[in-house]
């Protein structure tokens, strides 16, 4: 996925994914270089250790 970087509002980025949409992120998330303007590469990975350490949390607390 592509996004749009289209501005920072303080600490914080405004991306502008393909279909428009916002995404709006700390930019200590950023590459450092990534300024206004830029296009930037996303990607996005299931984190499926962390999931599911997550789900033995949530069923422990629930005492299932």
């Amino acid at each position: 996925m592509q996004a749009y970087l289209d501005r920072f509002e303080g600490e914080m980025a405004v991306l502008l994914a393909e279909d428009e949409s916002q995404i709006i992120l700390p930019k200590k998330y950023l590459p450092p270089e990534a300024d206004e303007g830029m296009y930037l590469a996303c990607t996005f990975l299931v984190d499926k250790e962390a999931t599911k350490a997550a789900e033995d949390e949530a069923f422990d607390l629930l005492g299932l």
